[in-house]
Parts: structure tokens; sequence; C-alpha cells
């Protein structure tokens, strides 16, 4: 599964900003970046962003990425803002999908709204629909995630929080593994008939075998005598 994260905007956008200073892109970027590298741990997942800490990559830029790499699932982080530059009172998370996209996007948007509302305890404003560029152009599944207002006072203070920040990341990441049932890697097991070695003096370790019997019952006689004898012996 392919699947791109995309922060947006980029660290100099004209009034994507709080009113005391706080850049959006900060925010998304690290949200993005940590969603990014939790996912790289499932199997068969790879991951790309559309953003760059270098400018604002443009919208049209971003989604013909994304279309070109064929991605299956783009999602857009972002903060919220209300009002012309001041402090307001609007809080909380939203999730919006395109008007006449599928089942799939609607169901993981729901999942990522009710995830974070849960993981954050911020309001829930719901899923909504809109005309986002980056909703209407990925060929994508596509949601765009608004995670808490950057012009509230309260909630530019979780944004600002690293603590905050892997929260969004995790919950939005559980909610993509839920949606399209994406399974851990795990490590590749040792073969049993390799040599093993110590950690502490990383010299190797032999198994040595005693006897073979076509009579069981002497095979027997034999591990109970090593038993009593202190060593830790079996029957294959």
């Amino acid at each position: 599964m392919k699947i791109m994260f995309d922060a947006g905007h980029g660290y100099n956008t004209p009034g994507k900003r709080s009113p005391d200073g706080f850049q959006e892109y900060e925010f998304n970027r690290s949200v993005a970046n940590l969603a990014k590298k939790l996912l790289e741990s499932y199997k068969d997942v790879k991951v790309y962003v559309a953003h760059s800490d270098k400018k604002d990559v443009p919208l049209k830029e971003r989604t013909d990425k994304a279309n070109r790499l064929g991605v299956d699932l783009y999602v857009s982080i972002h903060a919220n803002a209300q009002g012309s530059g001041g402090w307001t009172n609007a809080r909380g998370i939203e999730t919006y999908i395109y008007p006449s996209r599928t089942k799939i996007a609607s169901a993981l948007a729901k999942r990522v709204q009710q995830n974070l509302v849960i993981a954050t305890g911020l309001i829930d404003r719901g899923v909504k629909t809109s005309d986002f560029h980056v909703l209407r152009e990925t060929k994508a599944e596509a949601i765009l995630i608004e995670c808490g207002f950057m012009t509230n006072r309260e909630e530019v203070k979780l944004l600002r929080s690293e603590t905050f920040q892997k929260t969004c990341a995790e919950a939005i990441v559980k909610s993509i593994q839920e949606q399209f049932n994406l399974i851990k890697n795990t490590p590749t097991a040792k073969s049993s008939n390799q040599p093993t070695t110590s950690k502490s003096t990383n010299e190797k370790v032999y198994r040595v075998q005693i006897g073979a019997f076509k009579d069981r019952k002497k095979a027997e006689q034999l591990l109970e005598k090593l038993k009593k004898e202190g060593y830790d012996a079996i029957i294959k």
C-alpha cells in the first residue's frame, strides 16, 4: 500500500500562524513525519510526503506527485484557524473529505475523527465535506484533518507540544491501520540449526548429541541419567 502524508502549507506561507507567531507548518510537518515513521513499521507499506522544508510546495505539485506515484491514500494534516488574525473561541477537531468521495474515504475520516477526539480530548466538530484542491484532485482516497485551532489560546499550547503532536500522529496511524488491516513487521527468527552467538562474549555455542537408539527405552534411560548429572537433555 502506498500512502502520502501532506503537511499543509510551508514555513513561509503568509498568514498561516497563530496570533503569537506559531507557524502552522511546524505542527503539520511534525505530525506528518511522526506518522510516516510509525507507518513504515508495517508490512508492505510505502510512505511518501508531499511537503518540503525548503519551500511551500504548490497544491498542484503536491497532487500531481501523488497521482504520478499512484498512491492509494492521501492524508493532508493541518491546524485550524478562525477570524482575521486575532484570538477566538473556536476549538476542536474536524476531518474533511470531498463531497463525491467513496465509502472508504468516508469510513476512514470517521475513524480518524473518532480516534483523534478520544486521544486528545478535544471537541468533536465532526466529519465534513469540502472542495479543497488536495481532496478534489487526488486520484487516491483522500482526507484532510484539522487538529485544533491556532487561534484558540488553549489549543495553540497543545499544538506546540511534542506530546500532543505525537498523540495526533498515533491516532491517525491507528485509524489507517484499522481501516486497511495493516500488519506490523516482526523480526525474522533465527534458524535453530544455526550456531547461536552469545551477546556478551560473541562466542559460538555448539550443540552436542550423545547416542542414537532404535529402542526408545534405552534413549529414555540415558536421558534420565544425563538429567541426574545436571544436563539439560531432550529426546528428538
